[in-house]
């Protein structure tokens, strides 16, 4: 009922390679304890071991070392299920954490060791008023979240002044690095061998994050660095009207890491049937929206936007493009022809794919320009009809900028995970490329349950915390895309189902095709279902043991005992999970018979001979359950004559 301490298994891999450097010594509780001899570890390492103090290139802050324990130390935190916010509980394999996603991370590490294929996170930019999680070094971190203030009766994050990451702040990156740098560190545990990890940053702290994902995950294994454009226009002039007398950055960053060095193909997809029509019109493209500027163009008469030029200009720019096409593009390229005729003013550059064996279509990094663009998506939230408003989430990602992020990292069988969830644009992304390319990747949403200004569009709509926001997102984008997909038009290949939202359900019933998973299980980070007693029997005397009921606490359901026995015996958190009737008590069965619990009361010897006859591969029970002490003494030999290979356990 803890998470592991990953230093054991630190010290247990350097035993099988090195068994002389380890040795044993007194730990803090003064028991013997197996321990690193380093001394003896440098001389296997390095002809030339470096002095304490010496000088060497290194990349560090203050609190470092503090910040990578973190990532090492156990939690006895659990995941507790809800139901009823929720989507499709019981069929879903798709799952919404609310929690902070240090300890959130610490609690995956246990049974998605090494099962992500791609995670995606937007952190805090640390633009100098960002929310920088207190990950609080001097105290116990429960210690420091009760005295802190930062938390409402409810649990819900609670945005404290002192912890916004001010740049008066002394410690202004160092903090934002302590952050970030444990829960990187368990990132990287929780990727496939073949896993990647894209990260997007600003201009404040690009640099660091460069540095410390380098020292994580390896220099080496650093992919690209990719750009997208903050807003599509008038970006000067916000600052001007803002009165700052500076250049404007108008990108964003998305770096990326693969856990292990692999050859990186870039995804190609067809062009867009707009483009493939005119082609790219470079530097003559405008997303402004002026008819009087839309005329034809070889053949073609813009929708939408608009050309830059007035008519009779584009037109003189037109011809000159003629002539290179016609006379001189077998002989020389475009930079000599503008060399020579001096007309590089008034000359449309059109399709710079050329003819090419990739003539026609588009890099997946460059969509429509020569940047991934991060425009606001249309609001799902403002009201039941999907109309739209703005103002409900600051600077929420692109949906289509992460599925182009998904179609070079995510196979459609990948689990993706997003712990800096905010909005979910990932969990929309997932779910729009699925209903695409009929993928079946899952995702894992992270988010504090951060409680919304008062004054905010978000809770004004009714939204008390950012998880609200998120789980609804999903729920409205996911029922719009299956209405689009089951219409019949919702594949890149044309084919669908057409059997409509009013039928789905009868759908379903008959073939068993769920078409594309649209819900979610909402799992929510609190405090262990164990009594103290059950970490720290030394620490109760008889009289405390005498007035002892029982060792789980008494506000916790059997479903929230199930969530926490999943992660010690490996099994996924959105496993298949089916709650039956056996003799008359309440039985979950998870993955067919996979894992068979129950945490009914009175559960008597010929209930558990009916699961041992099912033969399960685990099977698990409270020792509360038990009707009476003889079905404790008989039931390990009733497995043993019906299912001797089950592993049996008792809370």
């Amino acid at each position: 009922m803890k998470s592991l301490d990953t230093v054991d298994g630190n010290v247990a891999k350097i035993a099988a390679l090195f068994p002389h450097c380890v040795t044993e010594h007194k730990g803090k509780d003064g028991t013997a304890e197996l321990a690193i001899d380093f001394d003896k570890l440098r001389a296997e390492l390095s002809k030339d071991v470096l002095d304490e103090g010496e000088e060497r290139y290194q990349f560090t802050w203050p609190d470092k070392r503090a910040a990578s324990r973190l990532a090492n130390t156990p939690t006895d935190k659990t995941l507790r299920p809800d139901v009823e916010a929720s989507k499709d509980f019981w069929n879903t394999e798709n799952l919404y954490i609310e929690g902070d996603n240090l300890d959130v991370l610490k609690v995956l590490r246990e049974n998605y060791l090494g099962k992500i294929k791609m995670i995606y996170i937007d952190p805090p930019y640390n633009t100098g008023n960002d929310f920088v999680y207190n990950d609080d070094f001097t105290q116990g971190k429960e210690d420091f979240e009760v005295t802190s203030g930062l938390f409402d009766e409810d649990g819900n994050q609670v945005l404290d002044p002192m912890q916004r990451n001010t740049e008066a702040n002394g410690r202004f990156h160092t903090d934002w690095l302590n952050m970030i740098y444990p829960r990187l560190k368990i990132a990287r545990d929780l990727l496939t061998e073949d896993g990647v990890i894209f990260i997007s940053i600003g201009e404040e702290e690009i640099h660091n994050l460069k540095k410390v994902s380098d020292e994580i995950f390896g220099a080496e294994n650093f992919r690209n660095s990719f750009i997208t454009r903050r807003y599509d226009k008038n970006l000067n002039r916000q600052f001007m009207d803002a009165g700052l007398q500076t250049f404007n950055i108008g990108f964003e960053y998305i770096l990326c890491y693969s856990k292990k060095a692999f050859s990186f193909t870039p995804v190609f997809r067809e062009a867009s049937e707009e483009r493939q029509s005119f082609g790219y019109w470079k530097g003559f493209w405008n997303d402004a929206d002026r008819p009087t500027m839309r005329y034809d163009i070889l053949g073609f008469t813009p929708e939408k936007g608009q050309w830059k030029w007035k008519q009779d200009v584009a037109q003189e720019a037109v011809e000159n493009y003629k002539t290179y096409v016609d006379k001189f593009s077998n002989t020389m390229s475009l930079e000599e022809y503008w060399e020579k005729t001096g007309k590089c003013k008034k000359f449309i550059r059109r399709n710079p794919n050329g003819k090419g064996k990739n003539a026609g279509v588009e890099n997946w990094i460059a969509p429509t320009d020569s940047v991934l663009r991060n425009t606001n998506w249309l609001d799902l939230l403002a009201s039941k009809n999907d109309s739209t408003t703005q103002g409900l989430f600051d600077f929420p990602k692109n949906v289509d900028v992460i599925k182009l992020i998904l179609e070079a990292g995510a196979d459609k069988e990948a689990t993706v995970l997003d712990f800096f969830s905010g909005s979910a644009t990932t969990a929309h992304a997932v779910m729009k490329l699925n209903a695409e390319d009929g993928g079946k990747r899952k995702f894992i949403m992270v988010q504090l349950p951060e409680v919304t200004n008062e004054k905010s569009e978000a809770r004004k709509a009714g939204y008390e915390t950012i998880c609200q926001i998120g789980e609804e997102r999903i729920r409205r984008a996911g029922d719009k895309i299956l209405t689009n997909l089951l219409s019949g038009a919702g594949r890149v290949d044309g084919t669908g189902y057409g059997c409509g939202i009013d039928n789905y359900e009868e759908y379903v019933e008959s073939t068993g095709d769920r078409v594309l998973d649209t819900g979610f299980r909402v799992l929510k980070l609190d405090s262990s279902n164990m009594e103290d007693v059950f970490y720290t029997p030394e620490d109760f005397n008889e009289q405390d043991l005498f007035n002892y009921v029982d060792n789980v606490k008494p506000d916790r359901t059997p479903l929230d005992l199930l969530f926490q026995v999943l992660p010690e015996l490996g099994i996924e958190l959105s496993a298949k999970i089916e709650e039956k009737d056996v003799n008359g008590k309440k039985v979950f069965f998870v993955d067919g018979t996979y894992l068979i619990a129950t945490f009914d009361i009175e559960v008597n010897e010929s209930t558990v001979t009916e699961i041992a006859k099912m033969q399960p591969q685990y099977f698990v029970m409270r020792d509360a359950s038990a009707a009476n002490d003889n079905v404790l003494d008989n039931f390990e030999q009733i497995f043993k004559h019906y299912s001797p290979d089950t592993i049996c356990k008792i809370l």
